[in-house]
């Protein structure tokens, strides 16, 4: 699976969350320099630049929950179900 593969490899969830970040930092950067070094191309160029680049950030969080996911379940990609248990 691409998750363990991506664990053997040595890519961390924060990895996964610090390009998740950079990405829309990215984003932000994209749009503006479009924008700026594009004057002739309008504003639809730039935010279409700008959307491309935004589209990463929420795989890059998805990557890293379930590296997280499999980080702290011991390398196991499924979850334990743990009974519900009456208070009292």
């Amino acid at each position: 699976m691409i998750v363990k593969k991506l664990h053997d490899m040595g890519v961390k969830s924060e990895h996964a969350y610090l390009a998740a970040f950079a990405s829309i930092g990215l984003t932000v950067a994209s749009w503006a320099g479009s924008l700026k070094l594009e004057p002739g191309t309008g504003l639809a160029r730039a935010d279409r630049w700008g959307l491309f680049v935004g589209e990463w950030a929420p795989t890059f969080f998805g990557l890293g929950l379930a590296l997280s996911h499999y980080e702290q379940n011991d390398g196991s990609l499924t979850g334990a179900v743990h009974p519900l248990r009456e208070a009292g």
